[in-house]
């Protein structure tokens, strides 16, 4: 089993990546519904609507160098590329688009400035490789 070191993944967002990224986490979740009659006394149940979501933690740089940091702003839309394994030929991808829900800009007396932004998926989230 091929295991991949964090320092690979890339996000990219409207085409370009994402400056001073530290780390992101994306989910997807499924639905169910319950399809038990009555009468019946084991509950069952169906698949129901998918969505992902997920979140991008970043050292803070609003320098004009990094255009995309400085829109991810709530409420803003990102169409995005996750790149867990990297960008090379045969790694995976993920892509899709969302809504900014929230942007935090977070300051520590002895750390650096950070930026944690989350975002809710719409639309399908597409699996692909490089």
């Amino acid at each position: 089993m091929a295991v991949v070191h964090g320092k690979e993944g890339v996000i990219k967002a409207g085409g370009s990546a994402i400056g001073d990224v530290t780390g992101f986490t994306l989910e997807t979740t499924g639905d169910v519904v319950e399809t038990t009659c009555l009468g019946e006394s084991v509950k069952s149940f169906t698949a129901g609507t998918t969505s992902f979501s997920g979140s991008i933690d970043m050292n803070f740089n609003g320098a004009s160098g990094t255009p995309t940091q400085t829109t991810l702003t709530a409420g803003s839309s990102i169409a995005f590329i996750v790149y867990p394994e990297g960008a090379s030929s045969g790694d995976r991808t993920f892509t899709g688009s969302g809504i900014i829900t929230g942007m935090s800009t977070n300051n520590s007396l002895d750390a650096m400035v950070t930026r944690s932004v989350t975002f809710q998926g719409t639309g399908a989230l597409t699996i692909s490789t490089v």
